[in-house]
């Protein structure tokens, strides 16, 4: 299995509640710590959902 290395790099703050879920189900917490999820369908449509807080690496 693939892995894609996310960071959060704007805050959660005033977002949209299920764009708040979705960080949160990606495990992201913190602006700038980055978290390592499996390449998969489900988590690829919550980065995607999301993308403009993210930066997402290979």
């Amino acid at each position: 299995m693939s892995k894609i290395k996310i960071t959060l790099i704007k805050s959660l703050s005033g977002r949209l509640k299920s764009h708040q879920a979705c960080a949160k189900g990606l495990g992201l917490k913190k602006i700038h710590k980055p978290v390592e999820v499996i390449d998969t369908p489900e988590n690829r449509g919550m980065i995607n959902k999301i993308n403009y807080l993210l930066k997402v690496e290979k």
